[in-house]
């Protein structure tokens, strides 16, 4: 058994009920075992303010499938929530999860860069992170609490825990 973590992400269609939608169905599925999940953040959304707030979490998971086979389960979980890949960067979106980790994987082909890029700058990813792994080593950026501690998560508001399902 491999331990992945995935980001989770909504900005439309009330977000919070997008991602307890998400975990149920990542629960649901037979090639995901053990999910835990991080508390709920709600964060201003990446270099555009043109869209609303985003809530984000960390699910950590255990899986016998590969990386590629762990993000396409996840983009058919986006897909069957609305989501559309149109080439807009950092745009709204109902849902999006991401493959942040794979194990001890270090992957550069371009359908799959793992971790994940960006991580070690994201405090909507950190944060969620420090709180299910709080002595978890990202493969080639260092331990997450010294990522963590180095980016500001000021303006990150707890919203609540996702396992509860109360948001």
């Amino acid at each position: 058994m491999v331990t992945a973590y995935i980001g989770l992400g909504s900005n439309l269609n009330d977000p919070p009920q997008r991602i307890a939608a998400a975990l149920a169905a990542l629960r649901e599925d037979s090639a995901i075992r053990n999910l835990r999940v991080s508390s709920c953040y709600r964060n201003p959304p990446l270099d555009r303010s043109d869209q609303p707030d985003y809530c984000n979490a960390v699910a950590a998971v255990e899986t016998r499938v590969g990386a590629h086979r762990l993000l396409a389960i996840c983009q058919r979980i986006e897909q069957a929530h609305g989501r559309v890949r149109n080439g807009v960067r950092w745009g709204p979106r109902p849902l999006d999860l991401d493959l942040l980790l794979y194990g001890e994987c270090v992957s550069r082909v371009p359908e799959l860069i793992l971790p994940h890029p960006g991580l070690a700058e994201r405090p909507f990813v950190l944060y969620p992170l420090l709180e299910l792994a709080p002595d978890l080593t990202i493969p080639g950026l260092g331990p997450v609490s010294d990522l963590a501690a180095r980016c500001d998560g000021s303006h990150l508001e707890r919203v609540a825990h996702a396992v509860s399902g109360v948001f």
